[in-house]
């Protein structure tokens, strides 16, 4: 092929892994191959001269297809060209200061204040046009509504999802719903959202890393332009002062933090301190010359692939993961890596004893770098490992994925049978998802119901691993104790889309614990509750009128014993009470939930802070909120979702 056409091809590849990746969330490559294939075309038009039209080394974002209106800024927003050496590093720096900062892996935002408070929120786009996303930024977890300072303020920054709340929102995800894939994915589509509401429960937080204008204010040092940043009230990227002496060390101290980092991270990004010399310098068609990034030289190790492991989900997505000869990367030792999904595993031509190139990306998730030998040998399975049915490989914004088609899958059941049998549901205490799969496997359990006729397969159960006699009347005794629940943690365990142990509470309250009128009651009168919207109502209803949903449910009503408890009175523990919420929730699907429990304990639910105020719900207490200031300067406690349920309200989620 020659260098023409290869050049050709690599734009073709280069700009629609670019728009899966921007626009759908989703990967046709590793980060590792798309940097790969990139410096391959910036080394062939640097040898041909021959830049072609549309080719991404000239662009700096992705074509905005949203339904978000959109808004062209003031002056281009550029990327950063980029380095793995650190010696390239303190070349560029020279006898120059700089601010060396984490290259956070989120989606770039420009926020505009004027007169005090919040005007503008803008994404970076394709670098020309942003679109306009005011009302979602008004929902991320930390940026100031209100500032105190009345001029015109322009700053730049990441919205960014920590590790932690990422691992909390996926635990959050309804039963029967597939995970997010990785923070980044799921703070784009958070912000790039249309209903707001939506944003508001994902737990976004925005990090400043430049400051564009400030009216009336003029700094000399980068350095002071954050501090200022933080005095106004936001959060700013971490960073070291450095000098070319001092890089090296300052490189190291920051590959040392990387697992301690709960901002997701790629890289780091080195800016002149020196602001003016800094504009002096210029840029290029793409890049500014007051900054740099630089990206970590992976440690990669060579081994052999052993096989190819296909794990089944409950949504019937069937993932493809790399099985090889352990080795050691960044000081642990890994044998697995996710390959994501069939269009890689292809572009990657894997076949058993491949002699592979593996990697931590952002030095903590395996990937496969590379095949050195493609010998293209593996191939999809054309049965499901789990129930044997045909699979079938469906492609959606130019990502292969393989599927199974079978809604019976037992795959697509388990996790459906392990919520039902959770703690917070009919609650069989010691039935691990484990012994589950077993059941399912062996055909002891196809539906709920079976669960309370385990004693009808007595030596079957017995005959499988860890299970004996006493082991088996254990499980009985639990199934038959479980037999006997409430409303509430029966209308829980159906595993209904945003159900959870609070909502089921506020509908078998409203309907007087009865089942039947829950069942058959409209939408109407779903939304008549506290907390309950249109959204969530017309999911109960599509729920409890699906013929097979209702089959199961009159299976159910005649072998389990559904009453309420007697004598259960909620203590009025808020009494004479005022409490405000302020923020995203973790435990209330939203804040008229809470609020609705709030008033079932004899307390009030207002909307602003006062000196008659008991107490403010935020779970983000260090916040720069109105709020949050008002109650500081009250001295009116702040407490976080889980201390104040666990203060006034600890029955809720016993």
């Amino acid at each position: 092929m020659d260098k023409l056409a290869r050049m050709k091809d690599l734009v073709g590849i280069l700009k629609e892994a670019s728009r899966v990746y921007y626009q759908e969330s989703s990967e046709m490559m590793s980060n590792l191959e798309y940097d790969r294939l990139y410096d391959e075309l910036l080394a062939l038009e640097k040898e041909t001269g021959v830049v072609l039209s549309g080719s991404p080394t000239q662009s700096v974002g992705y074509e905005i297809l949203s339904e978000l209106p959109k808004k062209a800024h003031p002056s281009p927003m550029l990327s950063l060209n980029k380095t793995k050496s650190v010696e390239e590093l303190a070349a560029f720096l020279g006898d120059q200061p700089g601010l060396l900062s984490w290259k956070m892996d989120g989606l770039t935002i420009v926020l505009t204040y004027d007169h005090g408070s919040l005007q503008e929120a803008l994404t970076r786009g394709n670098g020309e046009i942003g679109e306009i996303i005011t009302a979602n930024a008004k929902k991320f977890m930390n940026v100031p509504l209100s500032i105190p300072f009345g001029g015109r303020l322009v700053l730049r920054g990441e919205a960014v999802i920590t590790y932690p709340d990422f691992a909390e929102i996926n635990a959050r995800i309804p039963e029967g719903e597939e995970k997010y894939k990785n923070p980044r994915n799921l703070c784009s589509g958070s912000v790039r959202q249309l209903d707001s509401s939506v944003t508001a429960g994902r737990r976004v937080r925005f990090e400043a890393f430049s400051l564009v204008e400030a009216e009336g204010k003029n700094f000399v040092w980068n350095h002071e332009a954050y501090k200022w940043l933080k005095e106004l009230g936001f959060d700013v990227v971490f960073y070291r002062s450095v000098t070319a002496d001092t890089l090296p060390e300052a490189v190291k101290a920051f590959s040392e933090d990387i697992a301690a980092n709960p901002i997701p991270s790629d890289g780091l990004v080195l800016l002149m301190d020196d602001i003016a010399y800094g504009a002096s310098l210029g840029r290029t068609a793409k890049f500014p010359r007051s900054s740099i990034a630089f990206k970590w030289a992976d440690e990669q190790q060579i081994t052999h692939l052993k096989e190819v492991e296909w794990s089944a989900s409950r949504t019937g997505l069937i993932n493809p993961v790399a099985i090889f000869e352990p080795v050691e990367l960044e000081g642990t030792v890994v044998s697995r890596a996710s390959v994501h999904n069939v269009s890689i595993m292809k572009q990657l031509e894997l076949g058993f004893d491949d002699e592979i190139s593996v990697y931590k990306a952002n030095m903590i998730i395996p990937q496969i770098a590379e095949n050195l030998t493609r010998s293209g040998t593996v191939r999809p399975p054309k049965y499901c490992p789990v129930c044997g049915e045909p699979t079938v490989i469906r492609e959606e914004n130019g990502v292969k994925t393989l599927h199974c088609p079978n809604e019976a899958c037992p795959a697509k059941q388990i996790k459906a049978f392990d919520l039902f049998v959770s703690r917070d549901a009919v609650n069989i205490e010691g039935l691990s998802e484990s012994t589950l799969e077993k059941l399912v496997d062996l055909g002891i359990v196809r539906k709920f119901r079976d669960l309370f006729y385990l004693q009808d397969h007595r030596s079957a159960v017995m005959s499988m691993e860890g299970f004996g006699a006493k082991s088996f009347s254990n499980l009985q005794a639990a199934a038959e104790k479980a037999r006997h629940t409430t409303p509430v943690r029966f209308l829980t365990a159906l595993g209904i889309d945003g159900i959870g142990p609070a909502t089921a509470k506020l509908i078998c309250r409203h309907f007087g614990n009865d089942i039947d009128a829950i069942r058959n009651a409209s939408a109407e009168e779903f939304t008549a509750i506290g907390g309950i919207g249109e959204v969530m109502a017309d999911s109960l209803v599509r729920y409890f009128r699906d013929p097979a949903n209702a089959a199961m449910l009159d299976d159910l009503v005649s072998v389990m014993d559904i009453r309420a408890e007697e004598g259960v009175r909620v203590p009025q523990s808020l009494e004479g009470k005022t409490v405000v919420i302020t923020g995203s929730l973790l435990h209330f699907p939203n804040r008229e939930a809470l609020q609705a429990q709030i008033e079932a304990h004899g307390g009030k639910a207002a909307g602003s802070v006062s000196a008659k105020t008991t107490c403010l719900v935020n779970n983000d207490p260090h916040s720069a909120s109105t709020k949050n200031k008002t109650a500081q300067k009250l001295g009116v406690p702040i407490l976080t979702e889980d201390e104040f349920i666990d203060k006034y309200m600890p029955e809720v989620f016993a």
